[in-house]
């Protein structure tokens, strides 16, 4: 048992949430991405690691939030290889909110990234409320924090020093002001402030100087801004990368300047391993390294993408491969499982809209190439098969996301296409090939099975000694398909329909006359 009562095979959220419920604190999850460029997968695990623990601690009865902080009032860093260099260059170092959008289609900078991350969340059934950076900032929110943090300096400095061993200068504040002549957040120094006026005078880099409200004119240094967070909204439980659970990292000094500057209490941390690209490493919206939600959801159900995230505990790395591999993913989706562990992750995984359709996702990609993605067809396929229950609603939806990951992420051996015509590359089938389609086409009959197709192709087979099986198989695909590889033959025939590949191999066939 865990000091909570809860059992050794609870999920991971579920731990949390009691944890949560037994420490008497309310339950406020927060979660927190820096719109700087496209938001993947990768930064997918935070706000679905909080949503998990967010849904746990409601099916416990407990009166719960969770919000999404977006980190839009941060600086844009650089110039990234994504942006034109000639326009985005001299904009570094403003607030991604006073950027322009690259497209011209959004608001500013950080919209065009976060508008269609917030679909997604939508797609996703995450409930969460947001909050933007700057409207924090500006509103006034975050002032009681800021003037605590300013007459707090030497304290926190000191913290710094203690905790991670950093030495700051003489003159550091915790605090970086907004140029007004620049609009840089990353070039001026606070030389004083009024917390009676609630202003901030600075010089900058620029070679200006002047005063600026506390409230829009600068922000807190992320070390501090992010325990200020922590008691302006109120946080009690919050996720977030390994980078920020080093020992003597963020966290280790937040914890430090919420209880000893601002008189609260660290949240409960999740911290979290990072989702890697299979052959490419860590996901990087800088490096270019990612795979967007949005296109995510084009290929697979949005439960899909949760269990994905909720069936492993956050403090294990998940290497996420979008070829085979999510296939098998999306099986355990639709089929369920027996452990506990993996019920609960299905249940915390499930969004509006998912119907189960009981057929093997790889299984359903060569019927739906073999109907030529005709729903009607691809259904009497599955009904000839052996899935006589398989339902049009559950069915449509998924011949979209096989295409989909047809078109995305399927190795070359997957894909193919039923040729309409007798391909011309079948003219250059040898004369036993031609002989083995021309016996085949006359001996399949319609009622048979795949089981019997297959016992069929090999027993003719054996009588061409003469030829290499593997030869004679190619010469099926050759002429179905145009290509010497394809799905097992037994089924695929089966699949197509016995009278057209007959006709298609006596055809073949005749070539060599």
């Amino acid at each position: 048992m865990t000091q909570s009562g809860t059992s050794q095979d609870e999920h991971w959220a579920d731990r949390v949430a009691a944890d949560v419920i037994e420490a008497g604190r309310d339950a406020v999850v927060s979660t927190g991405i820096s719109p700087s460029g496209e938001i993947h997968i990768g930064n997918m695990r935070e706000i679905l690691t909080g949503d998990a623990v967010f849904r746990a601690l409601l099916d416990r009865g407990a009166s719960a939030r969770f919000n999404y902080v977006a980190d839009n009032f941060d600086p844009l860093r650089k110039s990234y290889d994504f942006l034109d260099a000639k326009i985005y260059e001299p904009l570094v170092g403003r607030p991604l909110s006073d950027i322009p959008c690259p497209c011209g289609g959004h608001d500013s900078y950080s919209e065009h990234f976060l508008e269609p991350f917030l679909a997604a969340l939508r797609e996703l059934r995450v409930d969460v409320e947001v909050e933007r950076a700057d409207g924090m900032y500006r509103s006034g929110r975050m002032t009681p924090w800021i003037v605590r943090s300013l007459q707090n300096r030497d304290r926190i400095a000191a913290i710094f020093k203690e905790v991670s061993g950093q030495d700051v200068a003489e003159d550091w504040y915790p605090f970086n002001p907004l140029c007004a002549e620049c609009k840089r957040l990353n070039s001026a120094r606070v030389t004083g402030f009024s917390a009676e006026d609630e202003t901030v005078d600075y010089t900058c880099a620029c070679g200006s100087s002047g005063t600026v409200p506390m409230a829009g004119g600068g922000k807190l240094v992320w070390k501090v801004d992010w325990p200020a967070r922590w008691m302006m909204l109120g946080v009690t439980v919050e996720p977030f990368g390994k980078d920020h659970a080093s020992r003597g990292g963020s966290y280790d000094i937040g914890k430090r300047v919420v209880g000893e500057v601002f008189g609260g209490e660290a949240p409960h941390p999740i911290p979290y391993e990072w989702i890697s690209l299979k052959g490419k490493g860590d996901m990087s919206s800088s490096k270019g390294n990612v795979l967007s939600i949005h296109r995510m959801l084009e290929v697979v159900p949005p439960d899909v993408l949760r269990f994905l995230v909720i069936r492993q505990r956050p403090q294990k790395a998940i290497k996420f491969d979008p070829g085979l591999p999510l296939l098998q993913l999306v099986d355990q989706v639709d089929s369920g499982a027996s452990a506990p562990a993996i019920r609960r992750s299905l249940e915390l995984s499930q969004a509006a809209g998912f119907a189960p359709l009981g057929v093997p996702f790889k299984h359903l990609v060569v019927v739906a190439q073999a109907s030529s993605f005709d729903v009607d067809r691809a259904l009497d396929i599955l009904r000839r098969s052996g899935y006589p229950d398989v339902r049009r609603e559950a069915l449509e939806p998924r011949m979209i996301f096989a295409r989909s990951w047809l078109d995305s992420f399927a190795p070359a051996e997957m894909r193919f296409t039923v040729q309409s015509e007798l391909p011309r590359v079948a003219g250059e089938l040898d004369e036993q090939q031609k002989k083995f389609l021309g016996r085949l086409g006359r001996e399949l009959t319609g009622e048979m099975g795949g089981d019997d197709v297959h016992k069929l192709v090999y027993s003719i087979a054996e009588e061409f000694s003469d030829s290499k099986p593997a030869r004679l198989f190619e010469a099926i695909y050759v002429s179905l398909l145009g290509q010497t590889r394809g799905p097992r033959a037994g089924w695929f025939i089966v699949f197509l329909g016995a009278e057209f590949c007959a006709n298609r191999f006596l055809e073949a066939a005749l070539e060599e006359e």
